[in-house]
């Protein structure tokens, strides 16, 4: 059972993160928090790993309904998606699969979670690469 959505594309890191963005602006999310890894982790355990970003990703009505209809979800808003470099030309991006969140919560959640799936799944598809 997996609990992402994922793409993989033949384009550069910086390229995939900006179309990322526009993928999920196009879809009605906005980004509220974004974390560096690469750079997280060379500051804090001087490590060095490929470059990958966290993008928490909302879209305000259906943050909305899912905390309406359980409050405790919000442990796990805003949506995360990481775009993660593989090599010089391949990224992959993955989305957190809202359908997990009818694992935590249950059958109520339904409606949302299929809701920001299809919007989620719209964005990579958007992308062009290989899911």
């Amino acid at each position: 059972m997996t609990f992402v959505l994922t793409t993989t594309l033949t384009r550069s890191y910086d390229d995939t993160v900006a179309d990322v963005r526009d993928a999920l602006s196009e879809q009605g999310f906005g980004i509220l928090t974004e974390i560096d890894l690469k750079a997280t982790l060379k500051k804090k355990l001087d490590v060095d790993v490929a470059p990958q970003v966290i993008l928490g990703a909302c879209r305000p009505q259906l943050a909305h309904q899912a905390i309406g209809i359980d409050p405790s979800i919000a442990a796990v808003l805003p949506c995360n998606v990481v775009v993660r470099s593989i090599d010089e030309s391949t990224t992959v991006v993955e989305a957190f699969d809202p359908d997990a969140m009818t694992r935590l919560a249950g059958d109520a959640l339904c409606d949302v979670a299929a809701e920001a799936k299809k919007l989620l799944e719209a964005a990579l598809d958007s992308l062009g690469g290989e899911r």
